[in-house]
């Protein structure tokens, strides 16, 4: 567990603003599938509710792996 937490960590400093640009990614795909009205995963706006979760805990990890 700690082997996996030391590379994700040392992936995510080399790379700080993936997590805000994957969850920018999961909110534009959040909006194109409103489109599409009659899923339970349109009607729940699912990914936009993870792009908000995956953006703000990436901003907040950007200051400390840094």
């Amino acid at each position: 567990m700690n082997k996996l937490l030391d590379t994700l960590s040392e992936f995510m400093a080399k790379y700080p603003g993936l997590l805000p640009l994957i969850g920018l990614g999961l909110i534009i795909l959040n909006l194109l599938l409103q489109f599409f009205q009659g899923y339970w995963i349109v009607e729940s706006n699912l990914f936009l509710h993870l792009g908000l979760i995956i953006s703000l805990i990436g901003i907040l990890m950007i200051r400390p792996l840094g």
